[in-house]
C-alpha cells in the first residue's frame, strides 16, 4: 500500500492509509454499532472527532462495542 503507516487496531498490527481519519478507520473495520467506543492511544474519543482525528504510525485503537442490556 503506497503511503501506508503501521497502526495498533484491538491489538493488531494493520496497515492502513497514511492520511486516515477514525471515522474512515471505523468504516474499514466495518464497525456498525451506533454505541461504539473508540480509544485513540488510550484516550475517549467522541464520536463528532471521527471525521477530524487522524491517525499516526504507531497509534493505537481500540474499537468497543458495549453489551448495553440486562
Amino acid at each position: 500500500m503506497k503511503d501506508s503507516i503501521q497502526i495498533i487496531v484491538n491489538g493488531m498490527a494493520e496497515t492502513v492509509p497514511a492520511d486516515s481519519l477514525i471515522d474512515d478507520l471505523v468504516k474499514r473495520f466495518g464497525e456498525k454499532d451506533p454505541h461504539l467506543i473508540v480509544e485513540h492511544n488510550g484516550r475517549f474519543v467522541f464520536s463528532q472527532e471521527y471525521r477530524t482525528r487522524r491517525v499516526s504510525s504507531g497509534d493505537r485503537l481500540e474499537f468497543i462495542n458495549p453489551n448495553f442490556g440486562g
